[in-house]
């Protein structure tokens, strides 16, 4: 009898440890926002997901789909890095580099349309539905004479994420 109460007493145990745990509460009484973690195997993931939402968004409003373009790519991610470097979202390179610049020296071919950055701790998609909140960043990737696109990030130990997304045509 004793060896089967510790048997149930053990399996409850068990299942108690698998209930989910209670969020931490705000000092509002609202759950905190957890941190986005960005694994580094999920880059393609990350941005063929943000292709096909902006692809999506601009379906949906008449443009042509953008395609991602591995230079756009690449100016994305070094401005993404230089922000954390600088610790602030702007358009500006430490060294004083614009967007036209940027693209200039990865050797891209066509033109800037736009840049749109954020410093976040949210997902590319939720990064995605406050630009297109905004009416400067929502021009920026709704735009007819975009055809490229290259985004990017750089996510810092503490979950704080830079992100770049580059509209070209």
């Amino acid at each position: 009898m004793i060896r089967i109460l510790s048997i149930l007493v053990a399996l409850a145990v068990a299942i108690s440890a698998c209930a989910p745990a209670a969020p931490r509460l705000g000092t509002d009484g609202k759950p905190l926002p957890r941190a986005y973690r960005i694994s580094p195997g999920d880059t393609g993931k990350i941005q063929f997901r943000m292709l096909d939402s902006v692809n999506a968004l601009r379906q949906a409003g008449g443009r042509a789909p953008v395609a991602l373009n591995p230079q756009l790519n690449a100016a994305a991610a070094t401005h993404s890095r230089d922000m954390s470097v600088q610790n602030r979202p702007w358009h500006f390179g430490s060294d004083g580099s614009s967007p036209i610049d940027r693209v200039n020296r990865v050797g891209y071919q066509g033109q800037l349309v736009g840049e749109t950055i954020s410093e976040t701790y949210e997902s590319e998609l939720e990064t995605l539905a406050a630009w297109m909140d905004q009416p400067d960043t929502r021009r920026v990737i709704m735009s007819p004479d975009a055809r490229d696109m290259g985004f990017s990030w750089y996510q810092e130990r503490n979950g704080k994420i830079w992100w770049t997304m580059v509209m070209g045509g």
